[in-house]
Formats: C-alpha cells, sequence, structure tokens
C-alpha cells in the first residue's frame, strides 16, 4: 500500500487517481505525517460496504432475537448506560 503526503496527492491528483482506478492500487494520504484518509478502488469501497451491511444484518437479526425472548431493555435504560 502507498503512503503520500496530501500535498503531493493534489499536486498529482489525476495521477493518484489513476494509480487507484486502472492499477488497483490503494493510496493512503498523510497530513504532517499523519495518516488522514485513503483513496482506495471502488471495488475495494463496495466490499467494504458489503461486509458493513452484513454486520448490521447480523446485529439486527441478535437484537430481535433478544426482543422474542424478553431479554430486551427499555430504551430508557439503554440510554442511560450509555450517559445519555
Amino acid at each position: 500500500m502507498a503512503h503520500l503526503p496530501a500535498s503531493k496527492a493534489r499536486e498529482g491528483f489525476a495521477d493518484t487517481i489513476n494509480r487507484v482506478a486502472y492499477g488497483k492500487e490503494r493510496v493512503v494520504l498523510r497530513r504532517r505525517g499523519k495518516e488522514v484518509a485513503a483513496v482506495v478502488p471502488i471495488d475495494d469501497l463496495r466490499l467494504l460496504e458489503e461486509l458493513e451491511d452484513r454486520i448490521d444484518l447480523v446485529d439486527a437479526r441478535t437484537a430481535l432475537a433478544e426482543l422474542k425472548t424478553k431479554r430486551a431493555k427499555p430504551l430508557d435504560a439503554i440510554l442511560k448506560d450509555i450517559g445519555l
């Protein structure tokens, strides 16, 4: 995975996009030496979104199963647990 200062990516934006789009390369952008963002191929983004959707589905099914077994907490209790 390539690392690139944000200033260099800005100067060569078209080149950075081409490396990602056509070379299927992932580019991590840094600002002041700290990683701040990444430019990834669209297929990688779609895969990440699909994985997130699957995790959300598992969480939703777990929540529904808890509700059916009467172990679900009331909203007030949940908000209190997280400090809201």
